[in-house]
């Protein structure tokens, strides 16, 4: 078998760019190496067709707590939360919005960035699978060629972390990401020599970007008490340090924060909890008020793709 697998369309695009005995090379401007690593590029979902669904249990208990979806006011929040990443220096760029698709925000499960290109996923939602069709033609019209595409079930980039250098960890509950799924990217993903986690857990918390969230080089924030023990076993073999964050707050989405490297985080301003313990942590924090879509099922995390973030020993240099 050959290991040259490249796959181009008429037009010179690359739909898959991955080595099948491994041993891609590493995108040179695209790509990341870790959840921490200095963010520079970021794609970010539309929000014109946005409203709250009832696909998960966050936005089902804000319907039921009387909660309204403010549509003027979550636009002004979304925008503050643009103005908040190029004030990092990170540079926004947005899919185009397709009527039909309410929850296209979510641009972090549409597809994943690996430091060998992006991969478009699979989603589980009916109502959500045209999202492949408007990110796999962004990655066209900004010639940004793609490692490969999930074929063999349900995969959800919220489910998906590339945690530091070498190491990914990848969460499943048999929904949102199927096992059959997260076997093709974890045998893809070995073949690179990488280190691939796997973590299962209940639905119910749909990804584990609720639970788990790197904050900075060697520091998590983690529900300690929505996972097991084998996981914080793991995360205590790699020398991370966890900071706990109560199930209160992990269930209004408290943990789902964007790291933007050199020791800042994008945390949205009503996580009172985990902002207090990443500012003792020594960590400067941005906080755009994302109630609208906090209350809908989403935080920032859930809203972004990273595109580019400087190798994580690079120490913020370009």
């Amino acid at each position: 078998m050959t290991n040259s697998t490249i796959i181009t369309d008429s037009c010179g695009f690359t739909f898959q760019r991955r080595q099948v005995q491994g041993g891609t090379k590493p995108l040179e401007h695209w790509g990341m190496d870790s959840e921490y690593g200095v963010l520079t590029d970021v794609l970010i979902g539309p929000m014109d067709h946005y409203s709250w669904q009832t696909g998960n249990a966050m936005s089902r208990r804000s319907i039921r707590l009387g909660r309204k979806f403010d549509f003027a006011i979550a636009k002004q929040q979304y925008q503050d939360m643009l103005d908040m990443y190029r004030t990092a220096g990170v540079k926004t760029h947005l899919l185009e919005a397709d009527p039909h698709l309410p929850y296209q925000l979510y641009a972090r499960d549409s597809s994943v960035m690996t430091p060998w290109g992006p991969v478009i996923t699979q989603l589980y939602s009916p109502w959500r699978r045209g999202e492949s069709k408007e990110v796999t033609s962004f990655y066209h019209r900004n010639n940004i060629p793609l490692y490969d595409v999930i074929t063999a079930g349900s995969f959800e980039g919220g489910d998906f972390m590339v945690l530091e250098p070498g190491v990914i960890l990848c969460g499943y509950t048999g929904e949102r990401t199927s096992e059959a799924a997260l076997n093709q990217m974890k045998g893809w993903v070995e073949a690179e020599g990488w280190e691939f986690k796997s973590y299962q857990f209940d639905p119910y918390f749909l990804h584990i970007d609720v639970k788990v969230a790197m904050l900075s080089d060697k520091l998590a924030a983690v529900c300690k008490e929505a996972v097991e023990d084998e996981l914080l076993d793991w995360f205590k073999s790699k020398q991370i340090d966890v900071i706990d964050i109560s199930y209160k707050s992990m269930l209004e989405l408290g943990i789902n924060v964007v790291a933007l490297g050199k020791d800042r985080v994008l945390i949205p301003k009503q996580s009172t909890e985990i902002i207090e313990k990443s500012k003792a942590a020594g960590l400067e924090v941005f906080a755009p008020d994302m109630s609208m879509f906090t209350s809908g099922g989403g935080g920032v995390h859930c809203m972004c793709q990273p595109l580019r973030r400087l190798p994580a020993n690079s120490n913020g240099i370009k």
